[in-house]
């Protein structure tokens, strides 16, 4: 009895299973949507073409226009300097920059005027007999005569046989002999050429100095120059006296320029000529690096865009009925982030930024600003 139990539950616990199965099953599954294909939306601008100017761009150190290395000719102690002689020490035009001791040749430069003083009054009693219409001359220069000025030119002589008897007593001889040592005496001072600056000094006062021996370097601080290496493809376009913009690193400033010479020679490993181009203003400082924006010519008919948007360096994505299309176009100057570009038509949208992955028929919407 317990057997027939078991069977007849077992027997319902199948059946009932089984009637579950078939209610599943007769239950319509929901269909699942297929998931929409995501477009992208994409920046564009319009094409209108005018004229384009053509930009070439350069960079270099700026130098100042007036520089003088300072040499001495002479040999002796540095003495004196009308302020202290150290870098970026400013001097007035006409100061002192070095003065050498020259006690000793002055001593000899007084001997010598001395010297040509006593053959002066030496030959006045044969000029007052001999010579009488030179007298008069000769005797205002003796009476004039100053040991301690420079030396002033001789009388001239009225006749040959005057200008005989002078040379035959020395005097022209020990006259260019004291202008000579006046001349040498006049190298132990170094007197500033300009309004400037000293930018390095080697001597320090109380130094000895060697004739030869660069004792620093001296510039004006308000022009300065910038060199410039420019394609030689450019050097038809480039012309004395056009304009140059230029920045520094950081392009947080700008100064202009004007282009004073051109180098007609062709650097023969760069094909580049040299272009200088001076400047001046606030914040400019010698060896200070800057780049240079030069306005070469202006191309008809073109526009100007990021290189970023060009594809094989020919071509450009246009947008056409909501598809990207991939166009020819003809590259006309590149520059270092943009390129000027010929052979769209104005109105044609272009990409405005570049999409990852774009690809030519790929379906894009444009994004609402």
């Amino acid at each position: 009895m317990r057997q027939v139990i078991i069977s007849i539950i077992g027997l319902l616990i199948i059946g009932g299973g089984y009637m579950v199965k078939e209610k599943f099953a007769a239950t319509e599954r929901p269909q699942r949507e297929k998931p929409k294909k995501a477009i992208s939306a994409v920046f564009t601008q319009t094409v209108k073409n005018g004229d384009t100017p053509i930009k070439v761009t350069a960079s270099g150190n700026l130098a100042a226009k007036e520089r003088i290395e300072i040499f001495s000719e002479v040999q002796g102690i540095f003495e004196h300097s009308d302020k202290p002689f150290k870098p970026g020490v400013s001097y007035a035009d006409g100061d002192v920059l070095i003065r050498l001791n020259s006690q000793e040749l002055r001593a000899n430069l007084l001997s010598q005027k001395s010297n040509l003083q006593n053959l002066l009054v030496g030959i006045l009693p044969d000029l007052k007999f001999d010579y009488p219409e030179a007298f008069d001359k000769w005797q205002s220069y003796v009476n004039n005569f100053d040991v301690n000025q420079i030396l002033k030119p001789l009388p001239t002589p009225s006749s040959d046989r005057e200008k005989l008897f002078i040379a035959g007593r020395n005097i022209n001889s020990t006259w260019y002999t004291i202008k000579n040592t006046e001349e040498r005496l006049s190298k132990y001072s170094i007197y500033a050429p300009f309004n400037g600056v000293l930018t390095e000094a080697n001597i320090n006062k109380g130094s000895l100095v060697r004739a030869g021996q660069k004792l620093g370097e001296y510039i004006n601080p308000n022009v300065y120059e910038l060199e410039a290496a420019i394609n030689s493809a450019f050097v038809d376009l480039l012309k004395v006296g056009g304009t140059v913009t230029l920045y520094n690193i950081e392009r947080s400033r700008n100064w202009t320029g004007r282009i004073t010479r051109i180098n007609n020679l062709v650097n023969p490993n760069t094909q580049t000529i040299q272009a200088f181009i001076q400047v001046n203003g606030r914040g400019l400082r010698e060896g200070m690096y800057l780049e240079a924006v030069l306005k070469a010519k202006n191309e008809a008919n073109t526009i100007e865009i990021s290189r970023k948007l060009l594809v094989d360096n020919s071509k450009v994505f246009v947008l056409n009925d909501d598809k990207l299309e991939l166009t020819e176009i003809e590259p006309v100057h590149f520059s270092d982030k943009t390129v000027v570009l010929r052979g769209l038509e104005d109105g044609t949208e272009i990409l405005d930024k570049m999409l990852p992955g774009a690809y030519d028929g790929m379906q894009v919407r444009r994004f609402e600003k």
